[in-house]
């Protein structure tokens, strides 16, 4: 038997083979375990300048995690600090920032979690010329909102409307309004996160200026005991006194704005003044009821902000210079009583013109009527549809005041059929208009009043049809077909049926007296049915006025030219009931109306 010798070269290899064998072998009967990935919480913070948040981090050992801000290890004095525990410091200071928190593992760099710190800075609170107002500005990140919460104490119970910031994020300034004169009032801002977060700025007071008690009317309110008003505010229109034209009040009778323009003279009346959906106010300023104006007076239409401040207007010589330029055969001597915001940012305007005529009816010789026109100006101020009374109305035709023959006091829009409604006091008409947002023949489509297309219904004719009526205004939500419209009937020259002796029983009262009617429209079967008629006698309001049906269902209406005039919010039933009433010393009001709260789409 022979035996084989291993030599030194194949001993070399298996002493280097056989420990690679033995590890192979022990890491196939092991089982791995696989890398936790690390996770932080909360993902996303809002925090103050100098204030701190803390994050908390899992899916490791804490002894190895590493934390940075905006990819620096513990972060710098610029973006924050973070420290080995996750507390986040933001820097101090006036600046508004965003930052990026991460944590990671110094075992496995790779795996990590980051969170989105917005880091706003405090807000400045500035007066404004409107000494009622404040400025509020903040600086939010991208895609966030701003609201303002403010009230005499902490428990901020008023809002502002919300703005969203700019793209990018930066500066939002928001206008404070509806504050009692002279009075302390605490704000602050509420941002809104795109990420759903909420962040609430510091507590700030600011303290209103004062008003002269000479600029104030003397406005008393009072709620019937047992019931609820309305909520939001009163905007009163007023004339002929000596307190600021344009006042808000509470429905307490405090007033938190005004607005006093400037130019003019005492001949110059705010009528109208309405909210437009950019937060600011569209007035028409001018002297009415007389052709030419007095000199030094001024006729413009105005949109103003908050604090008062002219944004844009355009005056009555404008108008004209433009309405030449268009070759429009339309001279306008004043721009009065209403106009008409839509939504396409057009506005509808009633002017007055004039025409003369020779030997009317009973007018030897020559007369200069005034009639009114419409005017409807596009989002750049120039006129691109024009209508006109003479066009389209019997100059012989003229119950009242001729040869001011028309007076128009206010213009609706339709949005069912794109048609106005035009409201002719000295006529003692409603007519509709074929505007059809601008492409109409301008045709009249019907006349709403005694003499005109409709059969009254639930009243008596003649007398219970409105005249030299103000104010009316759209109940229903529909505007065409069958409708409801409210309107403040004056009375002037109200008809009594022949043969009745107003007064006698079972007759109507003798008049002048007003009365607030709600009546049903049928454009088909051409009738137009009482549904609501709160007779005011022996209460006359000789002029002004207007009436709407709230929210709530009740109606309010403005007894303008009584004394004092008076605002009634009454129920909406065959014996009305007065549940919030607001009498007005010292000033007519043209007009009065129930709003939500000074700021588009927001309810006090």
């Amino acid at each position: 038997m022979s035996s084989t010798l291993i030599g030194d070269p194949m001993k070399n290899m298996l002493n280097r083979v056989f420990p690679l064998l033995l590890l192979a072998f022990a890491g196939g009967c092991s089982s791995s375990q696989p890398m936790v990935p690390v996770s932080i919480s909360p993902t996303a913070a809002a925090v103050a300048p100098g204030r701190s948040v803390r994050f908390t981090a899992s899916g490791g050992n804490a002894s190895q995690f590493v934390w940075s801000v905006n990819g620096i290890q513990g972060g710098n004095s610029n973006a924050g600090t973070v420290d080995s525990q996750g507390n986040y410091a933001a820097p101090a200071g006036q600046t508004s920032l965003m930052a990026t928190v991460t944590v990671s593992t110094s075992t496995n760099p790779t795996s990590s979690s980051s969170a989105s710190v917005a880091v706003i800075a405090p807000g400045q609170v500035t007066p404004t010329a409107n000494p009622q107002v404040a400025m509020y500005t903040i600086s939010p990140p991208t895609d966030a909102s701003v609201s303002i919460q403010f009230s005499a104490d902490t428990n901020y119970g008023l809002k502002t409307w919300t703005q969203p910031a700019p793209t990018g994020g930066g500066l939002v300034s928001i206008f404070v309004a509806g504050m009692r004169a002279s009075t302390p009032y605490h704000m602050r801002a509420v941002v809104q996160l795109s990420n759903g977060l909420q962040f609430t700025d510091s507590d700030h007071v600011f303290t209103t200026g004062g008003l002269q008690p000479t600029q104030l009317p003397t406005l008393t309110a009072t709620t019937t005991t047992g019931m609820s008003p309305q909520s939001g505010v009163e905007m009163l229109d007023l004339m002929f006194g000596n307190s600021v034209p344009v006042v808000v009040s509470d429905l307490a009778g405090n007033v938190i704005w005004t607005y006093n323009p400037s130019g003019g003279t005492g001949a110059d009346l705010i009528q109208p003044i309405k909210m437009l959906p950019n937060g600011h106010f569209l007035v028409v300023f001018s002297p009415v009821e007389t052709s030419p104006p007095p000199a030094g007076t001024i006729t413009v239409v105005r949109e103003v902000d908050l604090a008062g401040t002219t944004i844009r207007e355009i005056s009555l010589d404008t108008l004209n210079t433009r309405l030449a330029a268009a070759n429009y055969n339309l001279v306008a001597t004043d721009i009065h009583h209403d106009i008409l915001p839509l939504a396409n940012g057009h506005w509808i305007l009633i002017v007055s013109t004039t025409k003369q005529f020779t030997d009317l009816p009973g007018l030897p010789g020559t007369t200069t009527v005034i009639g009114d026109a419409l005017v409807d100006l596009d989002a750049n101020l120039n006129p691109v549809w024009v209508w006109s009374t003479f066009d389209h109305l019997d100059v012989n035709r003229h119950p009242m005041s001729f040869p001011d023959w028309t007076h128009s006091n206010a213009v609706l829009y339709s949005p069912d059929d794109g048609d106005l409604l035009l409201s002719m006091r000295h006529q003692n008409w409603i007519i509709k208009i074929d505007y059809k947002d601008g492409l109409g023949t301008g045709d009249i489509v019907w006349h709403l009043g005694e003499g005109g297309d409709f059969t009254l219904q639930n009243g008596t004719d003649p007398t219970d049809w409105f005249y030299a009526q103000h104010g009316p205004s759209l109940v229903t939500p529909n505007t065409s077909g069958t409708f409801s419209l409210a309107v403040f009937d004056n009375g002037n020259d109200r008809e009594f049926p022949a043969g009745v002796n107003c007064g006698t029983s079972g007759a109507p009262p003798c008049g002048p007296y007003s009365t607030v009617p709600i009546l049903q429209i049928d454009e088909t079967a051409k009738t137009a049915a009482l549904t609501f008629h709160d007779l005011l006698t022996p209460g006359f309001s000789v002029f002004g006025g207007n009436a709407e049906v709230l929210a709530n269902g009740n109606v309010e209406f403005d007894m303008c030219a009584v004394s004092p005039a008076a605002v009634y919010e009454v129920t909406q039933e065959t014996n009305p009931q007065t549940v919030w009433q607001m009498t007005i010393g010292s000033n007519y009001a043209y007009r009065a109306f129930r709003m939500p709260s000074l700021y588009p789409g927001v309810q006090w």
